[in-house]
């Protein structure tokens, strides 16, 4: 890559879900066949092509790469949480920030969904009187009727209560801002009085917030000494917004049905630790975000973005902004 010639947008080359990241490379040239789309496949191109780039894409942006970025406007991160990034700096440079917001909203609904049908159903119990070779009946609960409450009322939190419809549940929302409203049929904040009366009203609890000051530790030992005992945790958030040691505690002293659990903290989680014993927990490694197709709905946000720019001139509006 020279050094004068700058591409109409770079992809950086750090990849995700194991999918290579020469595929969103191409998915963005699918849409943008008028424009040059550059791949920069080692540090060195990355630090070269930078350069000159005003419109870069990537999981990450390190500080020393941004200090390579001459004429960078905008950063389109793919990932929905930009707090791994230096954004003061790049706020102080004016350049826009996106992030990926949407993208994972269907097949992290679909997980949720299945997280609360494995337990509503129990198939947990008969996958291990299936191992045993058992043929013996147990008791199974009815999804109908039940009570999910939802924390976070962003993409993912709308698209586990849109595949919540048919089901003919009552949903609560939680949400910083009530007065917003949701898709749910109660929205409250995060006050602590409002949020106990819906714990003890949860049978299923479905954590799909971010990590903020207000969520760090949320769910403490008040609250699983508050919840329905009969509810079952769905953590698809980040692993501090629940209080491990409480958590075990809640799972040993029977406060909870079970847990789901896409994410802890620590995480990864030890290969010792306790979560891994309960019959009760279902353990996936952060997995709920994987889709195949992560990169064609990335691509649609950066494509959209991309003609936003050529029509308007400037990055006033962008899809997706989090920062000026």
């Amino acid at each position: 890559m020279s050094d004068t010639t700058a591409p109409d947008v770079l992809v950086l080359r750090k990849g995700t879900h194991g999918i290579p990241i020469e595929a969103y490379a191409d998915a963005i040239r699918d849409r943008l066949p008028d424009h040059t789309v550059a791949l920069a496949r080692t540090p060195a191109e990355e630090r070269e092509a930078i350069r000159n780039a005003t419109f870069v894409t990537g999981m990450t942006l390190e500080e020393d790469l941004l200090d390579a970025a001459e004429n960078l406007e905008v950063f389109a991160c793919a990932y929905a949480g930009t707090g791994h990034l230096p954004l003061e700096e790049l706020e102080e440079r004016g350049v826009a920030v996106t992030n990926a917001s949407g993208v994972h909203g269907p097949n992290i609904g679909e997980h949720v969904l299945g997280a609360i049908l494995h337990f509503t159903r129990r198939f947990h119990v008969g996958a291990r009187r299936q191992r045993r070779r058992e043929w013996r009946h147990y008791r199974a609960h009815e999804l109908q009727g039940s009570t999910v409450t939802v924390v976070g009322l962003g993409a993912i939190g709308r698209a586990v209560c849109d595949r919540l419809e048919p089901f003919g549940v009552d949903h609560l929302g939680v949400r910083y801002t009530p007065e917003k409203g949701g898709p749910t049929d109660e929205v409250i904040g995060f006050e602590s009085a409002a949020f106990d009366d819906a714990l003890a009203r949860t049978d299923y609890l479905v954590l799909a917030c971010p990590l903020t000051e207000t969520t760090r530790g949320l769910l403490d030992r008040e609250a699983f000494v508050t919840i329905d005992p009969e509810a079952v945790l769905v953590n698809v958030a980040r692993g501090p917004v629940v209080e491990t040691d409480a958590l075990v505690e809640a799972l040993r002293s029977n406060w909870i049905r079970g847990a789901a659990l896409d994410v802890t903290d620590p995480e990864p989680l030890p290969e010792e630790h306790p979560l891994w014993t309960f019959e009760n927990v279902q353990i996936t490694p952060h997995n709920a975000g994987h889709t195949p197709q992560y990169y064609e709905r990335l691509a649609d946000i950066v494509a959209e973005n991309v003609a936003r720019i050529d029509d308007d001139g400037d990055d006033a509006g962008l899809e997706n902004q989090v920062s000026p």
